[in-house]
């Protein structure tokens, strides 16, 4: 028996394929099913049946395509409501995968009410399982994202859900979660080990380690933070059944056009460097450098539904956009331009705007005449924030722009320079005089004239 972790960086994912022999399972694919009939492929594996741990919030799934395209079983918890054919998983319904591997389904909600984990039986010996969003590595899998009133209840069964999994699995079991490797569907910080052991979850495991359930609802609870807002249409389409994804090329868009959809309000995205962006680009495009970031933060800022269009130094990045891009449903782009900036902004006007670290900030203050904005979240406004500047968490910038200074430059930071990039790029869109800020938050403490307030 073999597992085979396939690794989605870009939204802290893991799916995987449990390998007997020369049959397999896939259990919670990402929508690019490419990389999963690649390795079947390459291995010369039979694919027996797709399972999903839960309704995904994060991302789309690959499994409803999948599972059609190769004809196997598509399993998804029992009680999750989808408009197709499916079979339902109770607690205690095995699924065998070859000679010797059984996959026992176990109901642990939580997550979300129907969640199902699966140990992985092997020579009937239980030796690993697969736990979505229920126990992850340190913590556990959110519990807020159903709604505000089940959240409580969420919250205390899976509570009883991790530490029935622990009860229940020997030591040995190597855990293998879906979630909590830098997704939103974590409900903390995670332990950051890459691999773990129930034995090791007993030992650090937030949900196994604090005694008392009401303790736990009230750490947990304290501890959620914003999550993309993306995430509202990800469970509708995983309920309807994705379309098949579509990789291909997006239509080319020549200059012009680009800088009519520019002039119609729709975003036409450089994904090139911060400081490369900042250095000069096309007037009115938005910057989100292509990355490990990129979905997250364009799917968390963007407006449900608005065109994007995309622009970068090769056709690789925008392939590797674009493939970020629908793993969270925005299917296909409205068109992009490769070449980098003096081909696809030939003909237009081409700004820039002040690249900077919180020590230049320091200087700058002495002089005044000049506004800060802060584009984090909440929870790290409160947790620290400079003295009279102005918070606009980043999702919430272009319904807010009215409130962004106009007189004087604004310094745009972040906690690390990304989100301020791209915050920056809309402030100077809307004509604003702008400074990104492309440094640490951690550097700002060293600089005794930013007064930090907690």
């Amino acid at each position: 028996m073999e597992i085979l972790t396939i690794e989605t960086k870009s939204l802290g994912d893991r799916s995987y394929l449990v390998i007997d022999g020369t049959k397999a399972a896939v259990v919670d694919p990402q929508r690019d099913i490419d990389r999963v009939l690649a390795e079947l492929e390459d291995r010369e594996l039979e694919l027996i049946i797709v399972l999903e741990t839960h309704l995904h919030n994060d991302y789309v799934t690959g499994g409803f395509e999948l599972a059609g395209r190769t004809g196997v079983t598509y399993v998804l918890p029992g009680g999750d409501e989808v408009d197709f054919d499916h079979v339902g998983a109770a607690d205690g319904d095995e699924y065998p995968v070859g000679d010797s591997v059984v996959l026992r389904a176990v109901h642990t909600p939580g997550h979300t009410p129907h969640h199902m984990s699966y140990v992985v039986v092997d020579g009937g010996k239980p030796v690993a399982v697969f736990t979505g969003g229920s126990l992850l590595y340190g913590t556990v899998g959110r519990t807020d994202l159903i709604s505000d009133d089940a959240t409580d209840a969420l919250t205390r069964a899976q509570y009883r859900s991790a530490r029935r999994l622990a009860a229940e699995l020997p030591g040995e079991v190597s855990v293998h979660p879906t979630h909590g490797f830098g997704s939103f569907c974590s409900a903390a910080s995670s332990s950051g080990s890459d691999s773990s052991t129930i034995a090791q979850e007993q030992r650090t495991n937030i949900a196994l380690t604090t005694g008392d359930e009401e303790d736990f609802v009230e750490t947990l609870l304290s501890g959620l933070t914003a999550y993309p807002r993306y995430y509202a249409h990800m469970a509708a389409k995983n309920r309807q059944g994705p379309a098949p994804i579509d990789l291909s090329p997006p239509a080319p868009v020549d200059p012009v056009e680009l800088r009519r959809r520019i002039h119609a309000g729709e975003w036409v995205v450089d994904l090139r460097d911060r400081r490369a962006f900042a250095q000069s680009h096309l007037a009115g495009t938005i910057n989100v450098e292509i990355g490990d970031s990129f979905v997250t933060y364009l799917g968390w800022t963007i407006r449900w539904g608005t065109p994007v269009t995309l622009v970068g130094d090769t056709a690789e990045e925008v392939a590797d956009a674009q493939r970020q891009l629908a793993r969270i449903g925005i299917d296909r782009p409205a068109g992009a331009a490769a070449g980098g900036l003096e081909t696809w902004a030939a003909g237009g006007d081409l700004r820039s705007y002040r690249s900077a670290t919180f020590a230049d900030l320091a200087v700058e203050l002495n002089h005044g005449g000049l506004s800060v904005l802060d584009v984090r979240r909440h929870d790290e406004w409160h947790a620290g924030h400079f003295d009279g500047a102005l918070h606009v968490p980043l999702d919430q910038l272009e319904d807010r722009m009215d409130e962004v200074p106009t007189d004087g430059p604004v310094w745009v930071h972040c906690a690390s320079g990304f989100r301020a990039s791209i915050a920056a790029s809309l402030v100077a869109r809307a004509g604003r005089e702008v400074v990104a800020i492309h440094d640490e938050w951690d550097e700002a403490s060293e600089h005794g004239t930013l007064v930090v307030t907690r």
